[in-house]
């Protein structure tokens, strides 16, 4: 950082410092917030002036303090943001790589959607069935790997590091492709199902710049992911009521062209969006606050009425109720709801504030869901001792535990924190901290339960 940047730093840190509730150690875990924010947003093409202001501002909402100093430099942050900057030529250059990456993972996604439509004149076996069973469970390979490439670029990583990324993807695209499935395989569903949340792992390392270590840019990889999964909805959304009205307009003029626009146009719209959106959520956080906690304020309380409803009811009904496997794959996503709706509660709760109702809240939601993550359980070990094990059975029973030992994790930490034995940024450690596991037991589903099963 120059000169001008460290001064600045130094008076927003005197600051702080002028108010008795900070001491020094506050200080230093803000300042380490605010230099990785900083750093964040200069690799978006931002000046350090820019980043300073906008990572200043950001804290003021963690910070009464910053608050204060962020508002007395309100007029510079608008004009700087209203102005045409320098580096516009670097806006550019980013605009255009973005566009690359995307038009490639487009034609990647063509490409494959041909080979895989051999013998079918219209293509549309991609959308279900067909004579090409492994379009599906490699469809993450054609989109994924891209978007981990374009980060490799942005963060200008290093060459080792790109290719031990490339490795690993290399390793999992051949071991998978090699397994010998079996017609109407079960552990080849699993990997269709898991093969996608493996990679993201990848694109979260080519996020980071391959820096893994730091709890603070994993927390930073976790936002990421809730905007990015914002706007890639928002612009499904949109290609849709696009598709509809595109459908419509040829229904009158050439009924016959809606299939060949149909498959070229949605798969094609889909993967480019996946580079898109990371593009928008990059490009957006650098001039207004992130859209992820703001739903997480909204749906958090609504969440938690309805898992308590919820454990209430599945108890009354009986701990042995039979669960079947819809019903336990929405378990599974009402639970990994949950925890995303925590972890982005606790990143953007204000530091040093004191407990509240949000708090509270959160608590109740996790807690419901620790009762409904054990019924769950319960119903799977009274399965699997009268029907034994299978893949499905096996991938479930392990999500559910893992998931357990987070939510006991989190619901512990609230209560600390709740009782003001714990702060803030000790649960989001415990999270981020727990990514591993999560990324471990997805390789084990990918890479060991299909041989354990002999690929059935």
């Amino acid at each position: 950082m120059d000169e001008s940047l460290e001064t600045q730093i130094g008076e927003w840190r005197a600051a702080v410092l002028r108010n008795r509730a900070v001491d020094a150690t506050d200080a230093d875990e803000l300042e380490e917030h605010l230099r990785e924010q900083i750093s964040d947003l200069e690799t978006t093409g931002l000046t350090g002036d820019e980043a300073f202001l906008i990572a200043v501002g950001r804290l003021g909402r963690v910070d009464a303090v910053t608050a204060e100093f962020a508002r007395e430099h309100s007029d510079r942050l608008w004009k700087q943001l209203a102005m045409e900057r320098p580096d516009e030529a670097s806006g550019r250059r980013s605009l255009t790589v973005m566009l690359g990456f995307a038009a490639l993972a487009a034609v990647l996604i063509q490409v494959a959607r041909i080979v895989a439509g051999l013998g079918d004149p219209s293509g549309m076996q991609m959308f279900g069935g067909g004579t090409a069973p492994w379009f599906m469970r490699d469809l993450g390979l054609f989109v994924l790997p891209v978007l981990a490439a374009y980060f490799a670029v942005r963060r200008r990583m290093p060459w080792p590091r790109v290719a031990v990324l490339a490795a690993v993807v290399a390793v999992l695209a051949l071991v998978v492709n090699l397994f010998p499935f079996g017609e109407n395989s079960a552990t080849d569903a699993l990997i269709s199902i898991h093969l996608p949340v493996a990679l993201w792992f990848v694109v979260g390392a080519a996020y980071l710049g391959g820096d893994v270590r730091s709890s603070l840019r994993r927390m930073d990889f976790i936002r990421f992911t809730g905007e990015w999964a914002i706007y890639y909805t928002l612009m499904a959304l949109g290609g849709a009521v696009l598709i509809g009205l595109t459908t419509a307009v040829l229904g009158a003029i050439a009924p016959d062209a809606i299939d060949d626009v149909i498959v070229w146009v949605l798969p094609s719209g889909a993967a480019a969006a996946v580079v898109v959106a990371a593009w928008l959520v990059e490009a957006k956080k650098s001039i207004i606050e992130n859209l992820a906690p703001v739903l997480t304020a909204i749906f958090t309380p609504l969440f938690a009425v309805m898992l308590v409803v919820s454990a209430v009811g599945y108890l009354i009904a009986g701990v042995g109720r039979e669960f079947n496997r819809d019903l336990l794959s929405v378990f599974d996503l009402l639970l990994l709801v949950v925890l995303g709706l925590v972890v982005y509660g606790i990143s953007a709760r204000q530091a040093g504030k004191a407990a509240g109702v949000m708090d509270v809240v959160r608590l109740v939601a996790v807690v419901a869901a620790v009762v409904l993550d054990i019924l769950v359980l319960v119903s799977l070990f009274a399965r699997i001792g009268d029907l034994g094990f299978t893949p499905n059975r096996v991938a479930v029973l392990g999500l559910n535990l893992v998931l357990l030992v987070n939510l006991v994790g989190t619901a512990w930490l609230l209560v600390r924190q709740l009782t003001g034995a714990a702060r803030p940024v000790q649960l989001e450690r415990w999270q981020t901290g727990y990514l591993p596991v999560f990324g471990a037991w997805v390789l084990l589903v990918v890479l060991a339960l299909p041989p354990v099963f002999g690929f059935a």
